[in-house]
């Protein structure tokens, strides 16, 4: 298929067929895939955790306004925010840069003291928002690379996000749950994979000068 016919097909998932597992090759198109997403000065202040154990999984069901995706996809994809944004993971990036580019010190120090300046000048809130931000651009990436490889996908913003950090341990890697995104394959009987997209006409939805 074509990319047009591809997200024509797509549809927020609501029934997977929990006897059809991803591969661990498309497992690492995913994992790829969201490590290359575009994030704001490449800081990556975002993560994704892979749930694939059932057990764990029952036990979010009921934190996810009982939403049975979370239980019934092949695996569960958690994006996460950074809970704050420090001048380490700042030089961090930046040693990154140095490292990988042999970038000279004396070109890196004005855009890391710059950044870091930034950083300084946003309250903590306003830093877990800029992460929000990006987190909505992974998914909207990682739903995009699911459609190329044929992989159902359902985005989700209803659970508890307390407690899925609670259960997944997230507190204990300065992270915070923002999004979800069961992956894995329609199962044959739901009804919602054969119903038409509902969409704007495309001259209402996109303006042009």
């Amino acid at each position: 298929m074509d990319i047009i016919n591809s997200l024509k097909w797509r549809y927020a998932t609501k029934k997977f067929d929990a006897t059809k597992i991803i591969s661990n090759e498309k497992l690492n198109i995913i994992k790829e895939a969201f490590n290359l997403t575009a994030t704001s000065f490449g800081l990556q202040t975002i993560s994704m955790v892979i749930v694939s154990d059932k057990e764990v999984r029952n036990s979010l069901v009921e934190h996810s306004y009982n939403q049975l995706q979370v239980k019934e996809a092949s695996h569960l994809l958690v994006i996460c925010i950074q809970d704050n944004i420090t001048d380490e993971d700042v030089d961090k990036h930046f040693d990154n840069v140095s490292n990988i580019r042999n970038t000279p010190e004396h070109i890196l120090a004005p855009f890391r003291l710059d950044l870091k300046t930034m950083m300084q000048r946003m309250t903590e809130h306003e830093r877990q928002q800029w992460s929000v931000k990006q987190a909505y651009i992974a998914l909207g990436n990682l739903m995009t690379v699911c459609v190329v490889e044929k992989i159902d996908a359902c985005p989700m913003e209803g659970f508890k996000a307390d407690s899925y950090d609670e259960i997944l341990n997230l507190k204990d890697k300065n992270l915070k749950s923002v999004l979800l995104l069961p992956v894995g394959y329609r199962a044959e009987d739901d009804m919602f994979a054969s119903f038409k997209k509902v969409r704007k006409n495309v001259n209402n939805a996109v303006i042009e000068y």
